[in-house]
Parts: C-alpha cells; sequence; structure tokens
C-alpha cells in the first residue's frame, strides 16, 4: 500500500477506525477509554506517519500503537484516584427483539467469558479472531513469538469454550 501524498494514508485510517474502536474496548472494555484509545492511536499514527514502511500492512502497526498507547493509559491510572463514569448509553431496542435479544444474550455471554480471561488471552482472541490478523501479525503488534501466539490462542479457545459450556 503506498502513501505517496499522505491522502491515501488518511483514507486508509478513517477506514480502519472502527477496527481500531473494537480493539480499543477489546482492552479496556469501556466505550469512553477505547474512544480516548483510538484518538490516540490517530494522533500518533498522524505525527509518526514518516516512520511507517508503506510496505507492510497497516493494521498491525496501529494496533501496536494502540497497544502502547494502553499500557500508557494503564500506568497512569494506577498513579490516579478513583474515577466514575456519570454517562451510561442506553441501547435501543429493535423492532423485533425476539432474535436480537438472542444474539445479544449470547453476546454478552462471550463479552463476560472473555473478561474472566487473563489480559494476554483476550488480547489475543480479539487480535486473531475478531480483528482477522494472522498468527505473524499478532506477534509482530504483541511483540511475542509466533509459537507463543499459537499456544496463548489454543488456550484462550480452550478457557473460553470452557466458560461457555461449550464442548
Amino acid at each position: 500500500m503506498e502513501f505517496g501524498d499522505g491522502s491515501a494514508f488518511g483514507e486508509a485510517l478513517v477506514r480502519l477506525l472502527p477496527n481500531l474502536r473494537r480493539f480499543g474496548l477489546a482492552l479496556s472494555r469501556r466505550h469512553d477509554i477505547a474512544d480516548d484509545l483510538v484518538q490516540i492511536t490517530v494522533e500518533r499514527a498522524i505525527a509518526g506517519a514518516a516512520g511507517y514502511d508503506p510496505s507492510q500492512k497497516l493494521e498491525p502497526w496501529l494496533f501496536r500503537i494502540m497497544r502502547n498507547a494502553f499500557i500508557d493509559l494503564t500506568r497512569r491510572r494506577k498513579t490516579a484516584g478513583t474515577e466514575v463514569d456519570v454517562f451510561e448509553m442506553p441501547e435501543a431496542l429493535p423492532t423485533d427483539p425476539s432474535k436480537a435479544i438472542e444474539a445479544r444474550l449470547m453476546l454478552r455471554s462471550v463479552e463476560a467469558a472473555m473478561a474472566e480471561l487473563p489480559e494476554e488471552q483476550r488480547e489475543i482472541l480479539h487480535l486473531v479472531c475478531v480483528e482477522e490478523l494472522s498468527y505473524a501479525e499478532a506477534a509482530e503488534v504483541l511483540d511475542i513469538p509466533k509459537g507463543t501466539v499459537m499456544s496463548r490462542l489454543a488456550r484462550a479457545r480452550r478457557a473460553l469454550s470452557e466458560k461457555l459450556g461449550i464442548e
């Protein structure tokens, strides 16, 4: 992917915003923090665009920026006081709620089960299963060997299926 004049870089960045938000939610499990992570990631990507190698895929580079931003936020929050979320967004019900409610309940079950997994397993599940990164790309984002990705993913899938009662 060649980013000659910068407009293609911006277009690719905008196209990947939903993926970044999903990964931000997977890392933080809070919508407000996920939005902050997306903003920080975009700012850092634009500021560091000169250091990006256009011969590589953009997604792993952005995910790594976001993961580093999340680590920075986590370290800062350890020294901060208690934070309270004063706003909650109500979910709109569809007109025929039966299938949507069932799907929402299953999704909540999976989200709850994933929330109980160790962070390293949650990250790897999200990158490979949701963001559809290859093992090599996930290894690059997490700065771990490809074999470690494979073993963490196997453990994460096994733990998740056990938590959901899937054999």
